[in-house]
């Protein structure tokens, strides 16, 4: 029976995925194999020496301690794009929002006193007062082109825009399903200077701290839109509100209000709504649930922002995983020590990334106790399991 423990309220589309019969699922337990979470801060948690995986179930990994994970061999999971069309939504809604108008006029439109003639009569006196812009022939900046950030380009070509990207971390697999239509940058800047809108889609790191600051914002072009739905602390809020009081940026919508920003007239603030639909839920906690089982019942990993991506077939011998550091001669005395105690191996794969390495085998005999400690104690192993 695996024990998971659950440090937020997890979506039971999720929970479902782990079999009861199974698998033990609570927010209070002893000992866990696994842990599932949403925004639950670990930074300070001690980790029982049971944990084999961490599993979030969203994207950012911000709240959890992933080099204290790495160190002690624990694999950390989370759900890149699942929530990728409800941020999409957001951010449209967001353009849709800022350049039609739409909270100042609603604004406008609810305080009208007076009987209907009257009101109809103010509707038509200040109705100019927030006449707009439309989306078409606009030029949409997007900096960070993972799962988000394609789906926004490729829905904003869809509404007659045009579109700039950045990413240069951008894989193969992504690029293919990126629109053609979407002009290639070589740099935030490039995509400041021709941007009528811009929008974020990076995680917070030290190099993306404040990327809308304002040196760039001088660059950018007058009455651009910014739009940040991804991290606080991408933009400079201070520097924004700047900007806007210049009368340099349009507006700014985010998801991340502040004392600075929720009160200010061309600012809109959210309240962290980017991943908050049903779907979106649904969805994340499902991508990581199942992870989490493939990796405690065979040893595979998907989608993990610390491991290598490893799937190796279940065959009819018996599996161990090991995590070690990335350093030569670990397979030569991993086979050797195997090789000790007459196991014949009849499947292996390693694999690694950074300072970390993966490898499952599996063997044609049962792997018993005193192996096993042989294994843990061989210098750089961070962590052994049978299955």
């Amino acid at each position: 029976m695996y024990k998971v423990l659950t440090l937020n309220n997890i979506s039971v589309a999720g929970l479902n995925r782990l079999p009861r019969e199974r698998y033990e699922v609570a927010s209070e337990i002893v000992n866990p194999d696994a842990i599932l979470l949403r925004s639950y801060n670990m930074h300070d948690m001690n980790f029982p020496e049971s944990l084999k995986a961490v599993g979030r179930a969203g994207a950012g990994v911000n709240n959890i301690p992933v080099d204290k994970c790495s160190t002690a061999g624990i694999p950390v999971f989370n759900a890149p794009g699942a929530n990728a069309n409800a941020v999409k939504e957001l951010v449209i809604a967001g353009m849709l929002i800022a350049c039609r108008n739409l909270c100042y006029a609603w604004d406008y439109a609810r305080n009208l006193q007076g009987d209907d003639k009257a009101i109809h009569k103010l509707v038509e006196a200040g109705k100019k007062k927030y006449a707009g812009f439309e989306l078409p022939g606009r030029t949409l900046g997007v900096i960070g082109l993972g799962a988000i950030g394609r789906s926004v380009a490729n829905t904003a070509i869809e509404l007659g825009m045009n579109v700039i990207g950045y990413d240069p971390g951008i894989t193969v697999e992504g690029a293919w399903q990126l629109s053609s239509s979407v002009e290639k940058a070589n740099s935030v800047e490039t995509v400041l200077t021709k941007s009528d809108f811009v929008t974020f889609h990076v995680p917070l790191i030290d190099a993306t701290r404040h990327m809308i600051n304002a040196d760039r914002l001088k660059i950018m072009k007058d009455k651009a839109v910014i739009l940040n739905f991804a991290r606080d602390g991408i933009v400079d809020d201070q520097a924004v509100c700047n900007a806007i009081d210049s009368g340099k940026i349009y507006a700014y919508v985010c998801d991340f209000p502040s004392n600075l920003l929720k009160s200010h007239e061309r600012v809109i603030t959210l309240p962290h709504l980017g991943a908050s639909t049903v779907e979106a839920e649904d969805n994340c906690a499902i991508m990581v649930a199942d992870q989490i089982r493939d990796y405690l019942e065979n040893g595979n990993v998907k989608n993990s922002v610390n491991f290598p991506e490893v799937k190796m077939d279940r065959n009819e011998g018996f599996r161990v995983c090991i995590v070690n550091s990335n350093v030569p001669n670990m397979l030569g005395q991993i086979s050797t020590a195997m090789a000790q105690d007459q196991l014949n191996i009849v499947d292996m794969l390693n694999k690694s990334r950074g300072n970390l390495a993966y490898t499952l085998v599996d063997v044609d005999k049962p792997i018993d106790d005193g192996l096993l400690n042989r294994l843990k104690q061989i210098d750089g192993v961070l962590a052994v399991r049978t299955i």
